[in-house]
């Protein structure tokens, strides 16, 4: 039995980011709570050599778009690396989903086997979904989340998971 290329992503992605964006909801409450800077925790890493939230935020949903538009061999919108603060966060990962609701499963119709490119990257397209960007968005959501968690934010795996998506 086959999944379509499209179930195997727009549920997916839309689900994890949707997750994502409910966790910044519990960060902010926290830090509203606890009277914490929002700045503070939009720029907070584990590690200084890696990402902040923003960061990690901003290629979670870079991801999950470029892959979505080459699966259906349209045109990835355009969303710049522009975010510096928390309350932006938000919207990005909306302006992501806005665009997931616009893709129809007939467009990722034979994506499995066809190149896709993204950036200097070529390859069949349930390769590239699979070995690549499915580990690099649940790198960022998953990374974003511990950030979060570290800072005190009480958040569940069930926070992370979010709403099963009906694939």
């Amino acid at each position: 039995m086959s999944v379509s290329m499209y179930k195997l992503s727009v549920p997916i992605f839309t689900q994890m980011l949707s997750a994502l964006s409910n966790v910044l909801d519990k960060g902010a409450a926290h830090a509203a709570q606890n009277k914490i800077d929002l700045a503070f925790l939009a720029n907070m890493r584990l590690y200084p050599d890696m990402f902040s939230l923003i960061r990690q935020v901003q290629q979670a949903t870079s991801h999950a778009v470029r892959m979505s538009a080459g699966l259906a061999n349209v045109p990835a919108p355009e969303i710049k690396n522009v975010e510096t603060k928390y309350e932006e966060l938000k919207p990005r990962i909306a302006k992501a989903i806005d665009f997931f609701n616009t893709l129809k499963p007939e467009q990722f119709e034979g994506s499995e086997d066809r190149a896709v490119t993204i950036g200097e990257r070529t390859m069949p397209g349930r390769q590239f979904l699979m070995t690549q960007i499915y580990p690099q968005v649940f790198f960022h959501c998953t990374t974003a989340y511990d950030i979060l968690r570290h800072c005190g934010v009480p958040l569940t795996k069930a926070d992370f998971i979010g709403q099963r998506a009906d694939i």
